[in-house]
């Protein structure tokens, strides 16, 4: 081979290596794209009312049933955020009564039971939480808040405000909230559950 034929074979060469040494990675090496997390809404207003009117309606064939009870000291025990107060719905410094269950607290008042209200708000709220409970038409026989510095979960905490209520000769005939810890731990005749949608309303 002469040498101007092996000039030609070197630079061909030298051509080829540049061009597979510049050429991208496969697209196969590429990392793989991370999926987005889609976050879930929640329902419109319209049908959360509708969820918790249906469920306020059992409630209140239930004490028409149990109500009046001359032969016992009953109550009904509410939790406050996102069941007797539209915290998340209807946000703001007074929060409005959730309508289907003040009509209930009321029938329930009426028929001659007290009413309670255990929450994992801070006591610091409690004055808050008080004037804006009456402010909306709550009859309010006591409201039991999270005591300062305790760490308790939220189920230990709600399960010792109702035994203390039973402490004072009531009975719990209804225990209506929106979460599992609301109504987890017993001492109550019946418990009813509020939509939560997941965890999403606390």
């Amino acid at each position: 081979m002469n040498l101007r034929a092996r000039a030609g074979l070197s630079t061909v060469a030298a051509v080829t290596v540049a061009l597979v040494l510049a050429a991208p990675a496969p697209a196969s090496a590429a990392p793989a794209p991370t999926p987005a997390v889609v976050a879930q809404a929640l329902p419109p207003y319209s049908t959360w009312i509708a969820d918790v009117t249906a469920v306020a309606t059992q409630a209140s064939g239930y004490l028409g049933d149990v109500l009046p009870n001359p032969s016992a000291r009953p109550a009904i025990v509410l939790d406050i955020d996102n069941t007797a107060l539209q915290t998340t719905y209807r946000p703001g410094l007074t929060s409005p009564a959730t309508g289907p269950i003040l009509d209930l607290a009321r029938q329930a008042r009426d028929d001659g039971a007290a009413i309670f209200f255990i929450t994992a708000r801070p006591e610091i709220l409690g004055w808050q939480t008080e004037v804006n409970l009456r402010s909306v038409g709550y009859p309010v026989e006591r409201i039991y808040l999270r005591p300062w510095f305790n760490t308790q979960p939220d189920a230990e905490l709600k399960t010792d405000a109702r035994k203390a209520i039973e402490a004072q000769g009531y009975r719990i005939v209804a225990n209506i909230g929106n979460s599992p810890s609301d109504l987890s731990g017993g001492h109550a005749d019946r418990t009813f559950k509020l939509p939560d949608y997941d965890g999403q309303l606390v």
